[in-house]
């Protein structure tokens, strides 16, 4: 039985590989191999479980009923192993409010009572296998959720494999992003688990509108820039990558917009929010410490952890609500 949770308007499903397995749905025994082999699986997984079905659909959602499924636990006690599956079939390497989500589920399951790793496998040929993620529960201003150590963040175009030029300047210029918006002409390439690249504006008039990347006019180009082949161009990036615009304001606090790989705008991402968090740092924009990352969905907490000038680590806090 799949599960669904929403974490800052991200909403994901949960089923163990036995549940689909049981529904006719192949998926091997084990993480690793489940991983390499996704391609024989994870479209059926994602139409068997991620569609609409018999639920009525409001007209301005999506084609699937949530932003992907969390395949796992693949054993009954940590670590855990799981697989992000996008609705395209695609595998992510992390999701920091997916495995806010799967750190609840296990939870409600009895598996998840104090810290421990949660190993997520993925087919990405250019980042190690599995991501490991140390997730601990903890309490925030009188809400309970969990953290989430996300380890130290990698910057520049090398980290996320973009072929293009490189400068001796702190900041990427991204043509193809910059040919949609003269505005969105300098971004920072983080990788926080997952490939992303942060394109800081000026001006909150600059961040694009979710409804607006919903848009063909929008939604194509940069689906072409974030989605790799054969659904995207892949470029700069050939494996993809995922999208950030961020503007500042006061007080450590950041307001960002969000377009996944493999999945289009987004009301809130917890590994985007902390690659936003990172770039901010990086470019001056934010002090060490707790920032607040705006999106659509919420208000990301993420810590930063600094040295001198060295970033030596990065937290995300979130929490996850069960939907019937």
């Amino acid at each position: 039985m799949t599960l669904f949770y929403d974490a800052r308007g991200n909403m994901y499903g949960v089923v163990s590989p036995a549940s689909l397995r049981d529904a006719g749905i192949a998926v091997p025994e084990s993480a690793e191999l489940a991983a390499r082999t996704r391609s024989n699986w994870t479209s059926a997984a994602i139409a068997s479980e991620c569609s609409w079905g018999s639920l009525p659909r409001p007209a301005s959602a999506k084609s699937h009923r949530c932003d992907g499924l969390l395949v796992g636990p693949f054993q009954a006690e940590p670590p855990f192993d799981l697989m992000i599956v996008n609705t395209d079939g695609s595998l992510a390497e992390r999701s920091g409010n997916g495995l806010t989500i799967f750190a609840q589920a296990l939870t409600d399951q009895g598996l998840l009572s104090g810290a421990c790793e949660l190993r997520v496998h993925h087919d990405k040929s250019d980042a190690v296998s599995p991501v490991s993620t140390w997730v601990e529960p903890a309490i925030r201003e009188q809400v309970a959720g969990f953290w989430l150590e996300l380890g130290v963040p990698g910057f520049g175009p090398e980290v996320v494999g973009a072929q293009m030029e490189v400068d001796e300047t702190e900041l990427s210029h991204v043509s193809e992003l910059a040919a949609i918006n003269p505005q969105w002409a300098a971004s920072q390439f983080v990788r926080v688990g997952n490939p992303h690249c942060v394109t800081l504006v000026e001006q909150v008039s600059a961040l694009p509108d979710n409804t607006q990347m919903q848009q063909p006019a929008l939604y194509e180009p940069l689906k072409t820039i974030a989605f790799a082949p054969p659904a995207g161009g892949g470029r700069p990036c050939p494996a993809g990558v995922n999208l950030q615009w961020a503007a500042r304001q006061p007080g450590n606090r950041i307001i960002a917009r969000v377009f996944e790989r493999g999945e289009g705008p987004t009301a809130s991402s917890g590994t985007s929010a902390s690659a936003v968090a990172c770039a901010a740092w990086r470019a001056g924009w934010v002090e060490s410490g707790e920032v607040a990352v705006v999106m659509p969905g919420g208000i990301a907490p993420v810590r930063l952890h600094t040295q001198a000038e060295t970033l030596l680590s990065v937290s995300l806090f979130g929490t996850a609500q069960l939907q019937e």
